[in-house]
């Protein structure tokens, strides 16, 4: 078996589909190195000139003398040559048929004011035309297969489910520094990105920690998007909200596991990965009833209206009142999310080719 991996994820700005990419190429080639898969099975990671050079465990060649989209859809489909092409980050080349392309969810669809027109237009191209030609679509819980099917985009026995691991965040040494950096007290903040796209709805949080019992508590919103950009969208933040910017994997670590909780207000998500790194390290959640979130955090988490602010308040109340609850929920949610690993990602991908393989009466090219 001949399988190449799309890499323009090595030559693109950090992105969440970058990094899975990146954690899954590791993932099959740990497995590889322990026999899981026949020897004779070679993967090899197929990357634009301007890759960086990162160690992902598989050989990477560098193929083709251009960049960006027109690499994606003439240098790299030239040198696959035919063989299997599994492209992990939503793109791949329009005209593929041998191909497998992971679509993290349904968004760009179902929620399309929160991309810009040329994105989304080039995007649900991108996916109408993988379902419709390539081997299967790959995609990451159960609610993001049952959106793809329900819209049409492939049938439900070419969609297969390969949900994200969570374990890189037990590989960071937290620097608890920036505890006190912030001005933050253990269980005395809440977490959450800092994103302004409508679907994320992290304003719904902003207008929570406006509210009077929450005044002694902060909110604490990681990533690029600061007060000042709040504010040109009109949200106005208190001076309990904390806009730390980006902060690196140790520093991101230490914020997780010393939260209250992980909130995740979001009207849907395909995966929601910030809320289950918090339970792999021991922080319950609390999400709104959307999207893959209840099949994600399973009892980690406590719900609320995603509409509601009110309803933030009490749950982050009740976390930091309740006796026992905090930790209850901790617990319980640290044992369901024990089982996204990349390492299951992986041996689930590699079952996925099988029965591609098995589909077509032969392995593939």
């Amino acid at each position: 078996m001949d399988i190449c991996i799309n890499g323009r994820f090595l030559a693109g700005p950090p992105a969440a589909t970058y990094a899975v990419a990146e954690r899954l190429s590791r993932a099959l080639a740990a497995l590889g190195a322990s026999g899981a898969y026949p020897a004779d099975w070679r993967m090899r990671v197929l990357a634009p000139p301007n890759a960086r050079a990162l160690d992902v465990g598989l050989p990477v060649e560098q193929v083709g003398s251009r960049t960006g989209n027109i690499w994606e859809q003439i240098d790299l489909p030239r040198a696959a040559g035919g063989r299997l092409l599994i492209s992990f980050a939503a793109r791949s080349p329009l005209l593929l048929r041998n191909g497998l392309t992971m679509v993290h969810d349904a968004q760009v669809f179902t929620t399309p004011s929160s991309y810009s027109l040329a994105f989304r237009a080039t995007l649900k191209a991108n996916i109408r035309l993988a379902g419709r030609r390539q081997l299967g679509l790959l995609t990451v819980s159960e609610f993001a297969r049952s959106e793809l099917v329900g819209l049409g985009l492939a049938p439900a026995e070419r969609v297969h489910v390969i949900p994200n691991g969570a374990d890189h965040v037990l590989r960071a040494q937290p620097q608890t520094e920036i505890l006190a950096r912030l001005g933050l007290a253990p269980h005395g903040y809440a977490l959450a990105l800092a994103n302004l796209m409508p679907h994320k709805n992290i304003p719904l949080l902003v207008r929570a920690f406006a509210r009077p019992a929450l005044a002694g508590m902060t909110l604490v919103l990681v990533g690029g998007a600061g007060r000042a950009a709040f504010a040109a969208a009109g949200v106005t933040a208190g001076a309990n909200v904390v806009f730390p910017g980006y902060v690196n994997d140790g520093e991101m670590r230490a914020l997780q596991e010393n939260a209250l909780a992980v909130c995740t207000p979001s009207l849907t998500e395909g995966f929601g990965l910030p809320p289950v790194e918090g339970l792999m390290l021991g922080t319950p959640a609390v999400i709104a009833p959307c999207g893959a979130l209840p099949e994600v955090c399973g009892p980690g988490a406590l719900q609320a209206d995603p509409h509601d602010p009110s309803a933030w308040e009490a749950a982050l109340l009740r976390l930091r009142d309740e006796s026992g609850l905090r930790a209850h929920l901790a617990r319980q949610g640290h044992a369901f999310v024990a089982r996204f690993t990349w390492q299951a990602a992986a041996m689930r991908l590699l079952s996925v080719l099988d029965a591609v393989a098995a589909s077509r009466g032969r392995s593939p090219p």
